[in-house]
């Protein structure tokens, strides 16, 4: 592979791809920020967008500082299985409207779209799988994009370029029920 320049401009011609970080295993988000940071200390704009959380996640507001944009929050505490028919026509309704926010936004200059718990939000009925089809069949060419969650249907493996699984093979949870600390899982 021929060395790459490091200007912005030859930085963007070999963007374009599609990331899939999935798998029971903790880290999928932190690996999808880990990226964000990379992509913005190369000076390329990134718009971060979370699904199915509350928006007060530790990684947020450092991502901010770097000027990664975020569109989170305002999502029920409870997981999509616990909640009654209005809490999750609600739920609905705020990933589709997020959903379409983020592709909007990402057709403005962005250069990494992060879309973190998308897999999640499709496997729970909360969006419509054709939707983010459709829209990795048709996104700009140099936008480059990651999904994140975990069990990625074979269409959406068929349509990524990397396909990353973070495997639990133990965790507190299972052992102690030890539930997401402040600081290492949110």
């Amino acid at each position: 592979m021929a060395k790459q320049e490091n200007s912005i401009e030859k930085i963007r011609e070999w963007l374009g791809l599609v990331h899939i970080y999935c798998g029971d295993g903790k880290g999928k988000t932190t690996a999808s920020a880990g990226l964000a940071v990379r992509a913005r200390g190369h000076g390329l704009n990134v718009l971060l967008t979370q699904f199915l959380k509350s928006g007060t996640s530790g990684e947020l507001e450092p991502l901010r500082s770097l000027g990664v944009k975020v569109i989170s929050g305002s999502y029920s505490q409870k997981f999509v299985f616990m909640m009654n028919a209005e809490e999750k026509a609600a739920t609905r309704q705020r990933c589709e409207t997020q959903f379409r926010e983020a592709i909007a936004r990402s057709r403005e200059g962005i250069d990494l779209l992060i879309l973190d718990e998308v897999i999640g939000a499709i496997a729970t009925g909360m969006l419509d799988e054709q939707e983010v089809i459709d829209f990795l069949e048709s996104k700009p060419p140099n936008l480059e994009v990651v999904l994140t969650g975990r069990d990625p249907s074979e269409t959406l493996i068929d349509l990524a370029d990397y396909v990353s699984e973070v495997v639990m093979r133990k965790h507190p949870y299972e052992t102690s029920g030890l539930t997401g600390r402040i600081g290492i899982e949110r």
